[in-house]
């Protein structure tokens, strides 16, 4: 997205979302002072501060409501006419067309009604906008 991203991220049971909001922000910090040098500029890069959200408490279908959220995120925007056609998404890799090294596929079967034979119908399905809202 041009003015934000989106992970999904999976934490050992004894972190919190606190912890990896952290993590985020100084990785975010330490990007932003090498592009600055690079650039040789100054100032933020992002606009809002870093968020996490814990999963931790929500019903089961939450993590594969995260997960259809983000990969329609670029469509919904208008950014692209299909899911496909976002290169900064994993939708590529989950449907085969990429091979990229950052999604865990067995975490992801394993946490996500994830199916590779039917991932693309799937993907393109409705999600329940009230519990979007709850989520974020």
């Amino acid at each position: 997205m041009p003015n934000h991203f989106h992970f999904l991220v999976f934490t050992l049971e004894n972190h919190r979302g606190n912890d990896l909001n952290k993590a985020i922000g100084i990785l975010l910090r330490s990007y932003t002072r090498a592009i600055n040098l690079q650039e040789n500029r100054t100032g933020s890069l992002f606009q809002q501060k870093t968020k996490a959200k814990s999963l931790t408490g929500f019903p089961n279908e939450y993590p594969q409501i995260c997960f259809d959220y983000i990969h329609q995120n670029p469509l919904k925007a208008g950014l692209v006419n299909k899911m496909e056609d976002w290169e900064f998404s994993s939708f590529r890799d989950y449907m085969g067309i990429r091979n990229g090294s950052l999604p865990d596929y067995e975490m992801t079967e394993k946490f996500i009604d994830y199916n590779k034979s039917t991932f693309y119908k799937e993907a393109y399905g409705e999600i329940n906008e009230e519990k979007i809202k709850m989520i974020f």
